[in-house]
């Protein structure tokens, strides 16, 4: 996987998790507009998403992966969040089918 990828996958994750985030904010707040910034970033999302010029299911079966690492971590830093150890796991299993299915193309 080139460099480019993984800039363009870890640009998405924060475009999709910080819309979903936004969104979440807007929903518990009663606040149109929160809702509407966040319904814009996940558009954003799937426009840089899609930059990579890969098949749909490898694309987003990697994709995947890294959403899940960063989706972790941002609920443990800007949520601050206790992270149970079965997360953990599950994380390390989305990771691993992700290089399984990074793998299984040339």
């Amino acid at each position: 996987m080139t460099w480019l990828a993984w800039i363009v996958f870890v640009a998405a994750a924060i475009l999709e998790v910080g819309g979903d985030a936004v969104i979440r904010k807007g929903l518990h707040s009663g606040t149109a507009w929160l809702i509407a910034v966040g319904f814009l970033t996940l558009g954003c999302y799937g426009v840089v998403v899609n930059t990579v010029k890969w098949d749909f299911s490898r694309l987003l079966g990697v994709y995947v992966a890294v959403f899940a690492i960063v989706s972790v971590i941002t609920g443990r830093v800007v949520f601050k969040e206790a992270i149970p150890t079965t997360t953990w796991i599950g994380l390390a299993i989305i990771v691993v089918g992700g290089i399984v299915i990074q793998s299984g193309h040339g």
